[in-house]
């Protein structure tokens, strides 16, 4: 008995004591109570000594018997695996597996023949993995490590009854091209469905517009109504351009109903509505279409012809004194044009004063421009002509 377990008993013992005194002193114990308590208390604390000195006393080293023998060493049946490939259900995407493989031996006859143990072990835990991921997206390779970290955490014998086996620290992952390629893969995938979409939105659009809304003029109006109900002014202004759109939706001509609604795109020189500027009724087709060519160049409605570029400068001038009424008198044109020129100059426009100039301060151009004379002149009388008249006026 240790001297910790005596100073234990002790103390118990005196507690003890002074608990059947309080007792015996507050219930009035007779005279022969105290006699009896206090036998069992010393018979109590005497059978407490005798069984703690009963105990084998345990030191605190056990030699063994033979001190001078190595200790064996504890066997361990484990093997890693690193970077075995296992297929998943996408062809070319195979997993790269790792992991501890744990066995131990089952019993075997006494015939049976050696088996590598390591071997077996590893072969049943592959085949356990390569049955998961069989069935796994390469996509979900983290998902796919979680499920084959289950699925090989119990130990379980392999086809020979020989081993049981099991894994631990499973990982899972793909290559770095595969996951790559994958990802470009989705990507892609991902805005083809977009696209997709955005087609089929286009198409329903467009079918939306040109079998309802763009039927005819009163579907285009109705389809206006719809959508600004409240403004009925603005609608009857726009009779006339929507007659004109859903009649270039259904490659037709505006209805006879709706053409003096359509207002016709004129420029000076250029008919309007059937007429030019001076009142003269324009032939059939002069009117020029906002179609263009594959160039850009605009179309006419009637010939197919294209509509003439920008006048330069002279021939403008030209055109405006035609207009004019100074068609007649060559002479009188180059005067005109003379004095142009000059104004043009003392303001700053020396480009376009040198073109006039050029243009009609030459005899021969001069005669061209005159629309009523048809004898040409020689050189020198028209140019004196030319210089000679501005000192006149």
């Amino acid at each position: 008995m240790s001297s910790g377990h005596k100073t234990a008993t002790v103390f118990l013992t005196v507690i003890c004591a002074l608990l059947l005194v309080i007792a015996g002193l507050s219930l009035q114990w007779p005279v022969w109570a105290w006699p009896a308590s206090a036998a069992v208390l010393v018979a109590g604390s005497a059978a407490a000594f005798w069984s703690g000195s009963r105990r084998r006393p345990s030191g605190p080293w056990e030699y063994p018997a033979h001190p001078d023998l190595p200790v064996p060493p504890v066997e361990r049946w484990e093997r890693t695996v690193a970077g075995v490939a296992l297929p998943s259900s996408v062809p070319d995407y195979d997993f790269l597996f790792s992991a501890t493989i744990r066995w131990r031996p089952l019993g075997a006859a006494v015939d049976a023949p050696r088996v590598n143990a390591g071997g077996l072990a590893v072969d049943a835990v592959l085949a356990r993995a390569r049955a998961v991921t069989a069935r796994q997206n390469p996509h979900h390779s983290t998902l796919a490590q979680h499920q084959l970290d289950g699925a090989l955490g119990t130990m379980e014998p392999d086809v020979t009854d020989r081993v049981e086996a099991m894994a631990e620290n499973v990982t899972l992952q793909l290559s770095d091209a595969d996951r790559e390629r994958l990802t470009k893969l989705s990507t892609v995938r991902k805005d083809e469905d977009v696209w997709e979409h955005e087609r089929n939105y286009e198409r329903s659009k467009r079918t939306y517009l040109g079998n309802e809304v763009l039927k005819d003029t009163g579907s285009a109006v109705v389809w206006w109504m719809a959508k600004h109900d409240d403004r009925i002014e603005k609608t009857v202004d726009l009779i006339g351009p929507l007659a004109q759109l859903s009649s270039a939706a259904n490659n037709q001509e505006v209805p006879e109903l709706f053409r003096h609604l359509v207002a016709r795109p004129g420029a000076p020189g250029e008919p309007v509505n059937g007429e030019s500027l001076n009142g003269a009724t324009a032939p059939h087709g002069a009117y020029f279409s906002s179609f263009a060519a594959p160039d850009g160049q605009p179309f006419r409605d009637g010939d197919g012809e294209r509509e003439p570029e920008e006048p330069d400068v002279p021939t403008a001038l030209g055109s405006f004194m035609d207009d004019a009424g100074l068609a007649g008198d060559a002479y009188v044109r180059a005067l005109f044009a003379r004095r142009i020129a000059d104004c043009l100059a003392a303001e700053g426009c020396e480009e376009a004063a040198s073109a006039i100039r050029r243009r009609f301060d030459s005899p021969g151009s001069a005669e061209d421009e005159s629309a009523g004379d048809s004898d040409e002149e020689a050189p020198g009388e028209a140019g004196g002509a030319g210089y000679g008249t501005p000192e006149e006026g």
